[in-house]
This record gives C-alpha cells, structure tokens and sequence, in this order.
C-alpha cells in the first residue's frame, strides 16, 4: 500500500537542539511510511544524540564530517542533494536557520543544501524570544520567499521552562508538511477542494444524540491526499478522534445544518467537492432544552428529515458522492448519481471485510454520471482517495 513518501529518498538534517530526541521519532516514522533516509548531522546534534541512533533506525551509515574518507559522501559533497526527493532540518535552530538564509555552505549539511534543487522544510526549534528577535523572523520570511517549506514552531513548554513559540512540531505534522512540500506543485495545484468527513450529530437533548459509526478516516485520506498533490483543501468535518491534517484548512461542524452551511459558505469557490461525511437524513424535530429524565415509560421522539447537502449545495463544482450500503450496492449507488446529479459516487459495502466503519481500508466501488461501475480492489483510504482524484482531475478536464 502506497503513500507520499514510499520510496522517497529524505534527506534528514538534525541540528543542536534538545529536540534532537524528536528527530529519532520523525526518523523511525519515515521508514515506517517506506521512504529511504539518509541523516546528516550538525556538531551540536551530536552532542545530543549519537549518530549511532539515526543508524540503528535507518540502516544507513550517518553523515557528520565533510571530510571523513569513510563517508561515501566525503568525496562527492553533493551526492546525497542529487539524489534526494525532499531535505528536511529538524530540529532547526537559529543558527541554523540564519546560514541558510545567508547562502553559507561550511558543514556537510549547508553544503547540501545550496547543492539541492529539490523541496525543503525547515522545522524550527528554538528557546523563549528567539522566534521574535528580528533577525530570526526576517532570516524566516527570506528562506519563504525562496520557496522553503517553514513548519512551525509550534507554542508551548520549552526546554528552559519558559513557555512561547519555539516548540518543535510534532512528528504526525512534520509528516504533513513533509507531504505537502513534494507535491505542492502536483496535479491539483491551483484547485481548490473541499471535502467533509465524519458522522454528524443531531442533538435529542444537552447530553444525548443521534449519530452513526463513521470515524472520519476516509474523509480525512481524502483532504491529505488532496494536499499532497497541490490542492488548497477546506476540511468539513464533524467530530472524530483524529488529528487536524497539517495545511489543511479545517472547519469544525457537529449537525447536518451545521455542515450544509459551512460546506456551502466554501463551495462557492470550490473546484470539486467530495461529500465523504455520513450525514443524518433525520434529526429531532425538537432538541429538548434540558436533559430528558429516565422513567418507565417509552420515549418517542418526532424525526424530521434534513437537507441534502450535495443535492442543494449551488456552485459550478465537480460533485462527488459516497454511498455507504449493506445491501443492492451499485444499484442503490446508480439511483444516486442520477437523483443528486454527481459527477462520481464512491460506493462501498459496510458489511465487506477490510471496508466497514473505522478500517483503514476500503474496497470501493466507482461509479460515473455515465454510469460506468469500476470495481477497486481493496485499498488503503489514501490510496483510495488518490484512485478518487485521479478521476476528479479528469473531470476538471471535461
């Protein structure tokens, strides 16, 4: 199973920060999402972690002399920026940083770099008010101009204990921006994409309500890949126990009202927009004001239907549909297409193995306004989602 950095070759600069440790774990991820890393270290870092570290998670010998006749690097300084898809530097300090903007090339690391022409992210560590002093936001805002990814800081408890921006970011979001800088310049650059995820929830009372089993995972597959080939992506989603996607423009909803609203505030300037939320076709027709008190009666509650959000949402958009069944899929799929008017329905069986509420796969079923059935085979939900826009960026084509 396939993602953006399967097969990649990341070049992992780790500077002298304490947040060394962290680049261990950003390390180790890497090769856990199949990508090949070649780690070069500064002086600093390795008084912080040994080299021996990175080369026991990767596999692969560490780079820290520019001049070390064992290195097979030492006598081509630019091999490794030949060869790499992506160079990240994280931790990266100040000094760092201010190399970088000033063009220097005196440690194998720099060197590297001014050697690359492929993306870069530099992930920013540093202690309180180093992120404010003036040259440090201006060394930042020229590595912008020059196209460099700047991930972070993030804010909070710093090593010193005081507390501020100087954070380094934590590992899942440098995987996001990570993505993000290999392909913002990919097939969907320039498009905008809006996507919803999640199960709505339509209130009976303050404590209870009506929702389904939906975990938002395949709609959140969907706004990461979106990002990792270029697209400026709105995330709509209703409550779920993932993380916000790095660079990703994400808006928080609980009800279908909710959701139909904010999907249409940001549809309106939409190049496609891919409902893979499992919205409530009913609600209360009147949400109690204070919680309903257990008795020995029955309770009934009055359901009202709610808006079609795809159906009614206004735009000149690529509409794409999702159709969750159990039973009768792609005919109930087809009446879909045809009563809501989509461009492609993405169907699936909730009984199928690897395909239910909460997997991390989905063996899907696409279905175009032609009615044409192409069956997937089972997939991860990104490679799902890529398999999704591929037909997406065809029908921005048409």
């Amino acid at each position: 199973m396939a993602g953006p950095l399967k097969d990649k070759h990341v070049v992992l600069g780790v500077t002298g920060s304490i947040a060394c440790y962290k680049a261990l774990d950003l390390a180790s991820k890497l090769m856990q999402a199949g990508a090949l890393v070649d780690v070069i270290m500064s002086y600093g870092a390795t008084q912080f972690v040994t080299p021996l570290a990175f080369r026991s998670l990767t596999h692969r010998a560490v780079v820290t002399d520019s001049f070390d006749p064992d290195s097979e690097y030492s006598v081509e300084h630019v091999a490794l920026a030949q060869q790499a898809d992506v160079i990240v530097i994280a931790p990266a300090t100040v000094h760092c940083i201010a190399k970088l903007a000033l063009g220097l090339a005196d440690d194998p690391l720099t060197t590297t770099i001014v050697a690359a022409t492929c993306p870069l992210v530099v992930a920013p560590a540093m202690d309180g008010n180093m992120y404010d002093h003036p040259a440090t936001r201006a060394n930042l805002a020229t590595l912008k101009e020059r196209g460099v990814v700047i991930a972070g800081p993030g804010i909070g408890r710093l090593a010193s204990g005081l507390s501020g921006v100087g954070r380094l970011l934590e590992t899942p979001e440098l995987l996001g921006h990570i993505s993000y800088a290999m392909g913002k310049d990919g097939d969907l650059a320039g498009r905008t994409v809006v996507v919803s995820a999640g199960g709505t929830m339509e209130p009976i009372d303050p404590v209870r309500v009506i929702t389904n089993h939906s975990s938002g995972k395949m709609g959140y597959a969907l706004a990461e890949a979106a990002r990792d080939r270029g697209a400026n992506v709105v995330l709509v989603t209703a409550p779920t126990n993932l993380a916000d996607p790095a660079l990703i423009n994400v808006v928080q909803v609980r009800t279908a009202e909710q959701m139909g609203a904010a999907i249409q505030e940001h549809a309106e300037k939409a190049d496609a927009l891919v409902m893979a939320a499992a919205v409530a076709d009913y609600r209360p027709t009147e949400a109690a004001d204070q919680k309903i008190k257990k008795s020995d009666d029955d309770l009934n509650i009055t359901l009202s239907k709610t808006t079609d959000i795809l159906k009614t949402a206004k735009g000149n958009f690529v509409r794409v549909g999702f159709a969750a069944e159990s039973q009768n899929l792609v005919a109930n799929a087809k009446a879909k297409v045809d009563s809501k008017k989509l461009d492609l329905i993405v169907a699936n069986d909730i009984t199928a193995e690897g395909s239910g509420f909460g997997s991390d796969t989905n063996q899907a079923t696409l279905i175009d306004r032609d009615l044409v059935v192409e069956e997937l085979p089972l997939l991860s939900k990104y490679d799902v989602s890529n398999r999704i826009l591929d037909r997406v960026k065809d029908l921005f084509r048409d």
